[in-house]
């Protein structure tokens, strides 16, 4: 059974701030990234684990991926069988709060 990809209220804001922020320039531009952005999660829903542990929080269930420039956490939750999308983050803004 695949999990369930949900989004936190913090991921659901990065997203929104990133594509206005590129919408303000080019407003197709900023809709079809956001749209990357949420495509390069679906695939967790089969593979949880495909992303790395993240090394600054040092806990086996809150991982990462990139998708460029952004690295995107999220928390596999078995138990639920969901992973949590907890932030869309710039790579040059350092660490999020998690």
């Amino acid at each position: 059974m695949d999990y369930k990809i949900i989004f936190s209220e913090p991921a659901i804001d990065d997203l929104e701030g990133i594509v206005r922020f590129i919408s303000e320039d080019n407003q197709e531009a900023g809709a079809r990234f956001g749209r990357k952005l949420i495509e390069s999660v679906r695939h967790l829903a089969k593979s949880p684990r495909f992303g790395r542990v993240v090394p600054e929080q040092n806990n086996k269930n809150i991982r990462e991926i990139i998708s460029k420039p952004y690295r995107i956490f999220y928390r596999v939750k078995d138990e639920a069988k969901v992973v949590e999308v907890i932030r869309f983050w710039h790579a040059a803004r350092g660490e999020p709060e998690i």
